[in-house]
């Protein structure tokens, strides 16, 4: 049976609206390798919030995929070996943070995931770098993923995923190394 002209049209708008409705909600899509990353302008609300929250000009915050990903994940508990949003581990965290908002593969552990990046002093760390911490008396125990004006995103143990200043009088002892993520090829044999 033929449906007639009008109602053949009114379906091929209704799924062309509802195909692109999933599509635009995706903020932190996978890029994959292959592609490269493109920046994508913040929602209003989040430039917002997130500008107050570490202490920088709205303007500052740029990367809409970033800080989705961040509003999409923040709160979900910790949870050693997780990667979902019943629970999620550092490195989990700075896994999927990297690959669904940058559309880098990096190892899936923190131990791995050190070996793949590049060192830079503290002053020159960028959004995106990864800083590493020893705690426990272990070497590169613990991960998070650099924001900007000293703050950076990670899973606590206590209070799951979170932001957090660098210079906090809790953590920053513990600090190791910082860097940005440059050895692909060995991210992938390390896997």
């Amino acid at each position: 049976m033929l449906l007639p002209r009008y109602s053949r049209v009114l379906l091929v708008f209704a799924a062309t609206i509802i195909l692109s409705a999933c599509h635009s909600k995706k903020f932190t899509v996978k890029n994959g390798n292959s592609a490269p990353y493109s920046m994508v302008k913040p929602d209003k609300d989040i430039a917002e919030k997130y500008s107050i929250f570490m202490e920088v000009n709205r303007s500052e915050i740029q990367n809409g995929r970033l800080y989705s990903f961040i509003e999409e994940w923040y709160g979900t508990p910790y949870r050693f070996g997780g990667l979902d949003k019943n629970g999620i581990d550092c490195s989990g965290l700075a896994s999927l943070l990297e690959q669904q908002v940058y559309g880098i593969t990096i190892p899936r552990m923190t131990s791995k995931q050190v070996l793949v990046i590049k060192r830079k002093y503290e002053e020159e760390l960028k959004e995106g770098d990864l800083v590493f911490f020893d705690f426990d008396g272990k070497q590169f125990s613990h991960v998070g993923v650099y924001l900007q004006n000293g703050y950076f995103v990670h899973a606590s143990t206590r209070k799951g995923v979170m932001i957090a200043r660098l210079h906090d009088n809790g953590i920053y002892k513990f600090f190791s190394r910082g860097g940005s993520v440059t050895d692909l090829t060995t991210s992938a044999q390390t896997e």
